[in-house]
């Protein structure tokens, strides 16, 4: 399974990155996690219950996008066309990187958003995401939740109301690539997250399914669990 930022699932489930040839991670977060068990991941079986709030990555993680990320590293690179720019590079994230300094970043970010909209009103509840709901429906309540998305905080909302999630997710606490001024696997989002849920950093959670969930995590100073972790427990 390729996912939303150009991975395919390994065996034991954890992913890794593809040629590049969709979204890749940044180099640094790669170093940051270059081996299986580079950046700490909490010790199974998981006890939610011991933080304070718990944050989930959305795409990969609680649903699935349906998103073709070759075609939204195509229509990035339409936009500098459009603008008479030679690309500095055609990886998506190095395009939406140096878009700043051409003046394009809202032209581009828009470019991302528009499929990441779509793809979430045709995105796939993963069997997270389901636990989530069964669990509210069955008055099973954890600590307060909310996600930490690479996608755009508007995708984040469509797939929530989509899916039902919304009574599993405080709806203050969706944060997306675009909410705060960076995104993962920079920090940022991480603690806009659980500062949104009112949980220190070190009595929070962060649940992912990729090396830059991982390195984001670590970034923050939040505890990191993989979200097939969660599920095989």
């Amino acid at each position: 399974m390729t996912t939303e930022d150009g991975r395919v699932a390994t065996e034991d489930g954890r992913a890794t990155e593809t040629g590049g040839d969709e979204r890749s991670v940044d180099t640094e977060a790669d170093a940051g996690k270059s081996a299986a068990g580079a950046v700490p991941s909490v010790e199974r079986p998981v006890d939610l219950s011991a933080y304070d709030a718990v944050v989930y990555d959305l795409d990969g993680t609680l649903v699935e996008l349906e998103v073709d990320w070759v075609a939204v590293a195509e229509s990035v690179l339409d936009v500098y066309t459009e603008h008479a720019v030679i690309p500095p590079t055609d990886d998506l994230w190095g395009l939406l990187g140096a878009a700043e300094g051409y003046g394009l970043r809202d032209e581009v970010e828009e470019a991302i958003a528009a499929h990441e909209r779509a793809g979430a009103r045709d995105s796939t509840l993963l069997p997270l995401g389901g636990r989530l709901i069964e669990a509210v429906e069955e008055g099973r309540n954890g600590p307060p939740a909310g996600v930490c998305s690479l996608n755009c905080e508007e995708a984040c909302r469509v797939a929530v109301e989509v899916h039902g999630l919304g009574e599993a997710l405080d709806p203050g606490a969706i944060v997306g690539r675009d909410t705060v001024d960076t995104y993962k696997p920079e920090p940022e989002s991480v603690l806009a997250a659980v500062e949104r849920l009112g949980a220190d950093p070190a009595r929070a959670l962060f649940v992912g399914d990729s090396r830059r969930d991982a390195v984001a995590a670590e970034r923050a100073g939040v505890a990191f669990a993989w979200a097939e972790d969660l599920l095989d427990q």
